[in-house]
């Protein structure tokens, strides 16, 4: 329990300081993470392998031999997600430097407090009073939120759309894309788009419509200095509506993105005056948007556009907006001008609504509310016949404008619907999916399947959140499309209300699934968006149901999922899982495998070949791409008879399963791409039978094999390795390209050269003989000079200082052998540097005559312990330092043989009622009457011995 309440506690630590540099030596290690305690559905906070309530505060208990942190205080902060769902948040800090100066002379610490208090008088409330205030940090942060929501629509430092779940959190941005570009007030472009982004992880996912151009051919990212840092070339096809994903972002690029300093840039194969470009910006109306508009010019040239972000009230039928207008107001002065604007309300050429403002030439946003619609504006705000327009007075007048309809991104809007999320909680083994398109003019198309019933079906509904248990609130029948004999319904909802559009983009609507035996619901699920990945996997279908029906034998669990799976052309299986329904417990233990059917309802296990475990899983969404896939398994794809199993804790035997039917040609199977498969597939095992093992590690919710390395989720660029049930993380090394072009591989943390540009630093070995111009490297991924010599650099463990290679330029083979290290005439040498391969005698001992000889490599001998970012050798003794709180004292830990120890010292067992405890002591003391006398004395006579 010790080494994950630490790694937390540094967490929360560097980011109350803000720096990682204040770390002293001799921090404790990062061990591998420990199964999280089941909360059982309960909102709060999970630490230490203890479960704490919202709004609780605590001292943390690292156990023996450091026991409670008094000056470390930690709060469960309530956090409140995108979809409402409320969770908690650890923060912890440390209060010793919030303790007051006692106004007395000598003040004691006493047993299970951190500050120092006086003895006797009202100075003991005084501190605790004073003590209070340490949770100011804590209520602060909690305030922020709420005040941020009274701050004005186009505050940008407010991040809104943050929305936190188990292992993600997202970030939205958005960018207005005109002719008029960064380098010229020249309009380069008739065109105007919208791209909305999200950022999940190392992910951009971007979503972007446009209008008066032709299709774009190219989107660039453009960083700071204006340089291409990534880009997307888009493929052909009649969609207004472009979907990308900018995987693994640099951490220079994310803090770029987050400051505000990268623009993107939009280009058509016909080049010249098709451009486009806008910044990119945080904005907090994204978070409520659910309504848009794209505002264009009807003039030619004019370089102008602009978009509205709209969204209806909670309660009241008033239309929030905020515009955000590029080129439509000129500023080449550099004093900002105040610039007169009028926005109109349109329908068919007739203003219903008119407000005029004015918006600065530098800043030209404006944020507004158009109040008390009537029924008549509210229908056509619904089937997205209200134009919006936006006209600037003056000297240069302009005016652009645009209809208002559903907010439109590339993300899915979907539901699975379980027994667990009824109404009536339940486990039936049932599952329902649907998913649902919006169109401009108010149209939501469905399509919807059911399985698993226990009894006859009865209706299917959409639904508000009902405001009392049972009382629920139907806003639209579809049990009419149902059919009973394939259990899927098919339509359009053509009479959706703007409050209905809003609520659906909101995730606030439900569907649900009445039977005969439950007549309130047996399966219910919320309609929610899910984000964009940009795997190819055909979402415009019904996924896979996934269900405890399907498992054999069947299983009766609330939990339900459903999952899109599809086999590109090179035969790589590329899936995502959605599941719902599960416990919390089952929640944060959930794995996936892909099977193939050995014989009528038995799933093959008997090779690994027909079983492969689908990894990715972020709380219960799951998505990834399967590359070296057997021939067997992608033959029993082709002809239906591949199974998907989620597996629980509880059910580790299978929780929910799907049957999987993907036609493929790929006879051969993907094995000629098993040895360009990433190492980590190797070691790929069933997570039942790496429980068993003790040297295994558990990171990221999942369990890994001692020896294996994987690439974390967390981060690409990192390669990760358990090293019996200890988890190594390293950075990759990427190798240098002086191409002038490059591009970004997906799931690869390195880029590479464009296709038209030549690789001049990085060759692959088998071509090295061909071009004889040094040697490359597999552990460092470098090219090496001919007749160059290095440490080598081995994954995970980092550079090995006890071999040297050489690069043999005439063959480009590199040669690496032992470092031999120096005879030592000293007794005791010492190691400088833990990384360092041979020892050197210390300064008093170089000219001393030893008996040692170093013909042999001295790193063979006595394993050293690794304590933090410490090494110690054998039999070395230390105070070790905690984060928040500093040296513990009061603690000696010793290096035995490799093994770290560590002891409390042992107090004497106190019969006294009034203890107390200087800060400088380890033990607590008596401080009765009598035994303050003999304490005096004493240290009177001490005094008087030293003075002698």
């Amino acid at each position: 329990m010790l080494a994950p309440l630490l790694c937390v506690m540094v967490c929360a630590w560097l980011q109350h300081t803000g720096s990682a540099s204040r770390l002293k030596a001799s921090s404790l290690p990062i061990q591998s993470e420990r199964e999280p305690l089941p909360s059982k559905g309960l909102a709060g906070c999970s630490f230490g392998g203890r479960f704490y309530s919202l709004e609780d505060t605590w001292h943390p208990d690292l156990g023996e031999p450091f026991g409670i942190m008094h000056c470390v205080q930690c709060y469960c902060e309530p956090q409140k997600g995108r979809r409402g769902k409320v969770f908690g948040k650890v923060n912890c800090k440390n209060v010793k430097q919030d303790c007051p100066n006692p106004e007395c002379e000598d003040p004691v610490l006493l047993p299970g407090h951190c500050c120092k208090t006086c003895r006797k008088g009202d100075d003991d409330k005084k501190q605790s009073d004073s003590l209070l205030d340490g949770f100011e940090y804590f209520q602060d942060k909690s305030k922020d939120k709420e005040d941020d929501l009274h701050k004005s629509y186009n505050d940008r430092s407010y991040l809104s759309s943050e929305e936190l779940s188990p292992g993600e959190s997202r970030t939205d941005f958005v960018a207005v894309l005109t002719g008029v570009t960064s380098e010229s007030w020249l309009p380069s472009s008739n065109g105007v788009a919208r791209a909305r982004f999200s950022l999940t992880r190392t992910s951009l996912a971007f979503s972007i419509t446009y209008q008066r151009m032709s299709r774009p051919s190219k989107i660039i990212f453009l960083d700071a200095d204006g340089t291409s840092a990534f880009e997307y070339r888009v493929p052909k096809g009649q969609s207004d509506m472009i979907c990308g994903v900018w995987k693994n972002l640099a951490k220079p690029l994310m803090r770029q993105l987050h400051s505000e300093q990268m623009r993107i840039s939009m280009t058509t194969a016909t080049g010249g005056r098709e451009e486009v470009e806008g910044k990119i910006i945080k904005h907090r109306a994204l978070f409520a948007e659910t309504f848009s508009s794209t505002l264009t010019s009807e003039e030619d040239n004019s370089g102008a556009g602009g978009l509205a972000m709209l969204t209806l009230s909670d309660t009241e039928n008033n239309l929030h907006f905020i515009l955000i207008l590029q080129g439509l107001v000129k500023h080449k002065d550099k004093e900002p001008l105040l610039v007169p604007i009028r926005v109109q309300l349109v329908y068919r050429q007739h203003i219903l609504r008119e407000i005029r403002a004015n918006v600065t030439s530098h800043d030209p946003d404006f944020a507004e509310v158009l109040t008390d619609l009537n029924s008549r504006e509210l229908f056509w705000l619904s089937r997205g016949q209200l134009e919006i327009a936006v006209a600037a007075e003056g000297q240069d007048p302009r005016q652009i404008s645009g209809f208002i309809t559903g907010r439109k991104s590339c993300d899915t809007i979907q539901s699975v619907m379980s027994s667990g999320d009824a109404l009536i909680p339940g486990k039936t083994g049932g599952v329902g999916s649907a998913i649902f398109i919006l169109h401009d003019n108010g149209t939501l198309d469905y399509q919807v399947q059911v399985a698993g019933l226990t009894s006859e079906f009865v209706g299917l509904t959409i639904e508000l959140k009902p405001r009392r248990r049972n009382k629920r609130s139907v806003l639209y029948d579809l049990t009419s499309e149902y059919d009973r004999a394939t259990g899927q319904a098919q339509g359009s909802w053509s009479r959706l209300e703007a409050r209905n559009i809003h609520m659906l983009l909101q995730n606030e609507l439900f569907i649900n699934v009445a039977t005969t035996h439950s007549q309130e619901g047996e399966l219910r699920g919320q309609i929610r968006a899910l984000l964009y990945s940009g795997l190819e996997a055909p979402r415009h279908e019904l996924p896979t149901p996934l269900a405890g029906h399907f498992v054999s034998p069947p299983v009766r669990t609330g939990a339900s999922g459903h999952a899109w799976v599809s086999v590109d052309k090179q035969c790589h299986l590329h899936y995502e899982i959605v599941v719902t329904g599960l416990s919390k417990a089952d929640d944060l233990t959930v794995n996936a495998h892909l099977h193939g059917l050995a014989e009528i309802g038995e799933l093959d296990d008997s090779s690994t070949n027909h079983k492969r475990l689908l990894t990715g899983f972020y709380g219960s969404q799951a998505q990834g791409v399967l590359k070296d896939i057997s021939a067997e398994l992608l033959q029993h794809l082709d002809q239906g008879t591949a199974f998907i199993q989620v597996s629980t804790k509880t059910n580790p035997r299978g929780e929910i399963r799907g049957r999987v039917h993907v036609p493929n040609n790929c006879e051969l199977g993907a094995r000629a791409e098993v040895e360009e498969a990433e190492f980590d597939d190797l070691f790929v095992k069933d997570p039942e039978e790496l429980k068993k093992d003790p040297h295994t590690c558990f990171f990221e919710n999942q369990h890994q094999a001692h020896g294996s390395r994987w690439t974390p989720n967390y981060d690409k660029c990192f390669s990760c390795s358990c090293q019996k049930r200890t988890v190594i993380c390293d950075p990759v090394i990427c190798p240098v390209l002086t191409c002038s072009r490059t591009s970004q591989p997906e799931n690869k943390c390195c880029p590479i050269c464009d296709e038209s540009e030549e690789l001049k630093d990085m060759k692959v070995p088998e071509r090295v003989d061909e071009h004889p111009e040094g040697c490359y490297f597999e552990g460092d991924q470098k090219m090496h000079a001919p007749g160059t010599t290095w440490h080598p650099f081995v994954p995970p463990f980092g550079y090995i200082k006890c071999a040297v290679c050489t690069c043999k330029g005439s063959s480009g083979e590199v040669h690496c052998e032992k470092v031999m290290c120096p005879l030592l005439t000293c007794s005791h040498p010492v190691r400088r540097n833990p990384s360092d391969c041979c020892k050197e005698c210390p300064e008093e001992e170089r000219t001393t005559a030893g008996l040692e000889h170093g013909d042999m490599m001295q790193a063979d001998g006595p394993r050293h312990c690794k304590f933090g970012k410490n090494y110690y050798q054998n039999s070395d003794n230390w105070h070790p330092w905690v984060p928040l709180v500093g040296e513990m004292k009061c603690i000696n830990c010793w290096c035995d043989h490799g093994v770290t120890k560590c002891q409390r010292k042992q107090c004497p067992v106190l019969t006294c009622s009034n203890i107390t405890r200087t800060e400088t002591a380890c033990c607590p003391e008596c401080l009765d009457s009598k035994e303050e006398e003999e304490v005096t004395v004493k240290a009177t006579d001490k005094r008087r011995s030293w003075g002698h």
